[in-house]
């Protein structure tokens, strides 16, 4: 490229104007600063310049003798600067000033402005589908791990003691029928057990889906099979409307009160459990409490392997994925309770207004 075709600038001023023309103009490949003027030394636009080299000066008018601009633009908005360009002349350099030079850095800064506002909102969704990835793996891994201790502590026990029953009421048939026509009844109520354990896995095993049976029929469903399976009472209450809950909320909540009344029949020794749903304006609000042993919140919360076995983590992490906190209390010998709070719409963040 021929030095005739890159523009000379000047800039007057290093405030708000300022600083916008140079982030601007400094990346134009068409365009070189040969200096910023500006009286005071601590504005944004004059440290800006510093770290990109371009030469600077606390008086405009130095900049003016040094005859190396072809265009020279003022934002000062200073009476004296504007009467010093008019009875300026030099062959070749040309002067913008006053309202033309507003509405300039004015449409520099609102492009910059969309500029970073695109940015921004790529990083953050850049870093939700990173964060969604993770939890959607974290998530599978769970549930394998979560169905395959109900198999090995339900179901396949349930199994080995089935097989015991067989091998003693096949001994008995000859030696003691009476005994093993009684052996042959607990036989059939074990086969009822294995059936029903079955079908609990079967249950926990298929996709949820919402769309027609809705959130709360399929949290009624799962808590009666949690019922049957660990003969521990729950207690729904719901005062929410399904319509105000998105699907991909649904589905987030329903794995949080899954996970934690998982966590309630391994570890709580629990009789009874409350859940709550409710939903104050746009907040969403959900709470599980249970009456079982407790824990010690404080030594759990910095061990990260208990943290995470007991899957607080698990349950945090579904709730920041929604833009939400889970806060969770528990004593040892008070029981546990988990509150959940996130909002149903996504709001935009503020964006700080720039002096």
């Amino acid at each position: 490229m021929s030095q005739q075709a890159i523009t000379r600038v000047a800039i007057i001023g290093a405030g708000r104007g300022g600083t916008s023309l140079i982030k601007i103009l400094h990346n134009d490949p068409l365009v070189r600063i040969v200096g910023v003027a500006d009286i005071k030394s601590n504005t944004p636009g004059i440290q800006l310049t510093k770290r990109l080299k371009i030469p600077v000066t606390n008086d405009y008018r130095k900049l003016l003798r040094s005859k190396q601009a072809d265009l020279v633009i003022d934002v000062t908005g200073n009476k004296e600067v504007e009467e010093a360009l008019l009875t300026f002349k030099s062959p070749g350099v040309a002067v913008i000033g006053g309202a033309s030079a507003k509405f300039m850095w004015q449409l520099i800064d609102e492009r910059i402005k969309t500029q970073e506002a695109i940015e921004r909102h790529l990083h953050e969704y850049q870093s939700l589908y990173s964060l969604y990835v993770k939890e959607t793996y974290l998530a599978i891994s769970e549930e394998r791990a979560r169905i395959a201790l109900d198999i090995h502590d339900g179901l396949i026990q349930t199994l080995i003691g089935l097989a015991y029953h067989f091998d003693v009421y096949e001994g008995l048939q000859a030696t003691d029928p009476v005994l093993a026509q009684k052996r042959l009844k607990e036989i059939k109520n074990l086969l009822k057990a294995v059936i029903e354990e079955a079908r609990n896995v079967i249950f926990n095993l298929r996709p949820l889906s919402f769309d027609t049976g809705g959130l709360l029929p399929a949290l009624k469903n799962y808590l009666a099979a949690y019922e049957r399976q660990y003969r521990i009472k729950t207690d729904l209450k719901a005062s929410v409307e399904e319509k105000k809950i998105p699907t991909k909320h649904k589905v987030f909540l329903f794995r949080i009160i899954q996970e934690a009344l998982s966590n309630v029949h391994r570890h709580a020794q629990a009789k009874r459990v409350w859940i709550t749903l409710d939903i104050n304006r746009s907040l969403f609000k959900t709470t599980i409490e249970d009456d079982g042993i407790g824990f010690d919140h404080r030594q759990i919360a910095h061990n990260r392997e208990k943290w995470a076995s007991f899957g607080l983590r698990g349950i945090q992490e579904r709730c920041r994925l929604l833009g939400g906190a889970a806060v969770i209390e528990s004593h040892p010998g008070q029981g546990a309770r988990i509150m959940i709070k996130f909002p149903l719409e996504e709001k935009e963040p503020k964006r700080r207004e720039k002096n």
